[in-house]
C-alpha cells in the first residue's frame, strides 16, 4: 500500500503546526532525528504519526498494550486494547514506519487500576487519567523512547510545549474545550524537556479535517471515554471484582448524626453526590464526607460541601524557581480542581510540612483524591505550575 506521504495533498493553509526541527527545539535535518509518537489508534495520535512523517524525522510509532481487551474489543470508547491497536496499526503500515505494541498490562494495573481501587475504597475520587500519564506513559514509555535513541516522544496530547528560560514549558492548549492540561500536571521538568504536543494550537474540528485530507482511516473515530479501563462506565462493579471487601454495607448518616439507612458498599459514593443515595427524606442531600474505617456515609445540605482549604499530597512543580520558595513566599496562582471548571484565584501556604492551598470565594464538592492543578493565570494560553494530589478538604 503507499504510503500516506506520497499521496498527501498540499498543506492546509494556515493550519498545519509548525514540527520542523527548530520548532521542536531540535538541530539539523529533520531525518538526522529519531521521533517515537504514541500512537493510541485515535485520530489525534495518528494525525501526529503523519505530520512526523511528513515532516521528513526517522518516525517509530509505539502503542501500549494496558488492559485485557476481550470486552472492548466489540466496544467503542475504548483505547489502548483490541480494536485501537489494530486501528494503530493500520495507520503505521500506511504511513511506512516501524510500530512496536508493548505490553504493559503488569505496569498498568500495579500503577494506575490498583491505585484507582484502593484510592475508592479510601474513600476518595481518584483521576486514574493523570496517574497513566505520570506512570505508565510519560515514564515507562518516555524510557522506551530513550532506549529506541529518540530525540523527543511526540504524542497528540491537546496542549502546548513552550521554550522557556529555564527548559520546555507547558501551556494550556488554544482549543480551552480541548485542553488536557489539567492530566498532565504531574510531568516533571525533565520529561517536559523530551516531550512534544504539536496539535496544540489545533481545535478537534481541525484535526478531523486535516485527518481526513490526509486520508486517515481513523478520521472520524470517536473519541474514547475517560476511564478507559471500565466497561460501560460501571466501576464499582470493577471495584468489587479486586477488591470484594469493598462491598462490605454501612450506614447512611445525617450530619446531625441521624442514622438515615444503609448503603451497599463505600464505593457506590462520591463527595458531592445526591442522585441515588437510596433514602427519602424531606430535603435535598449530598454526600459530604466518606468514612472509610467505618464504613459510613455522611451527608448534608449543600452548604456543608464548601471547602476554602485543602491539603495537598504528591505535589510536582514546574513553574521555576523551586517549590519551597514558592510555598514560602505564599505564591498567588490560579487553580483547578475540576478538569472541566476554569482556574479560579487561590494561594499557596506551609501545613504540617508539606503545601496547603487557600481557595479564593471558596468551592463546593471538592474530594480527596482529586487534582488540584496550578496555573499562572485565568485566562486562556495560561502556563501549567504544577499540581498535586488532594489528602484534606476544610471548610
Amino acid at each position: 500500500m503507499p504510503t500516506i506521504i506520497a499521496d498527501a495533498p498540499a498543506p492546509l493553509a494556515g493550519r498545519d503546526p509548525d514540527i520542523s526541527p527548530a520548532a521542536l527545539g531540535l538541530t539539523g535535518s529533520p531525518s538526522s532525528h529519531r521521533i517515537v509518537v504514541a500512537m493510541s489508534g485515535g485520530v489525534d495520535s495518528s494525525l501526529t504519526a503523519a505530520l512526523v512523517k511528513r515532516a521528513g524525522y526517522d518516525t517509530v510509532g509505539i502503542t501500549l498494550q494496558l488492559y485485557d481487551h476481550g470486552e472492548a474489543m466489540a466496544r467503542k470508547g475504548a483505547c489502548c486494547a483490541g480494536q485501537d491497536i489494530m486501528d494503530a496499526r493500520g495507520v503505521a503500515d500506511r504511513l511506512g514506519v516501524p510500530h512496536y505494541v508493548l505490553d504493559y498490562e503488569d505496569r498498568f494495573r500495579q500503577s494506575v487500576i490498583d491505585d484507582f481501587a484502593d484510592s475508592y475504597l479510601a474513600g476518595e475520587t481518584p483521576v486514574p487519567c493523570v496517574r497513566c500519564n505520570q506512570t505508565v506513559k510519560f515514564r515507562d514509555l518516555l524510557g522506551a523512547a530513550r532506549e529506541l535513541g529518540a530525540s523527543a516522544l511526540v504524542t497528540g496530547h491537546y496542549v502546548r510545549s513552550v521554550p522557556g528560560p529555564r527548559g520546555i514549558e507547558m501551556h494550556q492548549a488554544a482549543d480551552l474545550d480541548r485542553d488536557q492540561s489539567y492530566f498532565l500536571f504531574a510531568t516533571t521538568q525533565a520529561q517536559l524537556d523530551f516531550l512534544r504536543f504539536p496539535l496544540g494550537g489545533m481545535t478537534k474540528t481541525e484535526t478531523r479535517e486535516m485527518a481526513a485530507a490526509l486520508h486517515l482511516p481513523v478520521a472520524s473515530k470517536p473519541d474514547s471515554q475517560d476511564i478507559c479501563f471500565v466497561p460501560s462506565g460501571d466501576y464499582a462493579s470493577i471495584i468489587r471484582k479486586l477488591r470484594p471487601e469493598s462491598g462490605e454495607p454501612g450506614d447512611i448518616v445525617h450530619a446531625d448524626g441521624r442514622v438515615l439507612g444503609q448503603h451497599p458498599g463505600i464505593i457506590n459514593f462520591t463527595v458531592g453526590q445526591r442522585k441515588g443515595l437510596g433514602i427519602a427524606t424531606g430535603e435535598p442531600l449530598f454526600v459530604i464526607r466518606i468514612e472509610p474505617s467505618a464504613r459510613r456515609v455522611i451527608v448534608g445540605p449543600r452548604e456543608m460541601l464548601r471547602t476554602a482549604r485543602l491539603s495537598l499530597r504528591d505535589v510536582n512543580w514546574i513553574g521555576g524557581g523551586s517549590l519551597d520558595e514558592a510555598v514560602a513566599g505564599g505564591r498567588s496562582l490560579f487553580v483547578k480542581v475540576r478538569s472541566t471548571q476554569p482556574p479560579r484565584e487561590a494561594r499557596l501556604f506551609a501545613e504540617r510540612g508539606g503545601v496547603g492551598v487557600d481557595l479564593a470565594g471558596g468551592e463546593f464538592g471538592v474530594a480527596a483524591g482529586q487534582a488540584c492543578v496550578f496555573y499562572d493565570r485565568a485566562g486562556g494560553a495560561a502556563r501549567v505550575l504544577g499540581g498535586g494530589f488532594i489528602e484534606r478538604v476544610a471548610a
